[in-house]
């Protein structure tokens, strides 16, 4: 049997607050990630959901994020 091991997830909100960068662009960054990449949606009442990551999630989007960053670098130089 398949037991999750994952306890907690953290909010895109609060990723971004953590990360001193602007919740569209932990979205736009985190669109190039799967779930096995440690990103989830967290749905309660109503049809709106959060985007959330595991601690794996938040390592996988931080290296996403320097890649960008790096990309981003190059093409303005």
């Amino acid at each position: 049997m398949h037991v999750n091991k994952v306890d907690h997830v953290t909010t895109v909100e609060r990723v971004a607050e953590r990360l001193g960068e602007s919740v569209d662009f932990i979205h736009d960054v985190a669109l190039e990630m799967d779930p096995e990449d440690g990103v989830i949606w967290v749905y309660g009442i109503g049809d709106d959901g959060v985007l959330a990551f595991t601690d794996f999630g938040i390592e996988t989007l931080v290296e996403l994020i320097e890649i960008h960053k790096d990309l981003k670098a190059r093409a303005g130089a």
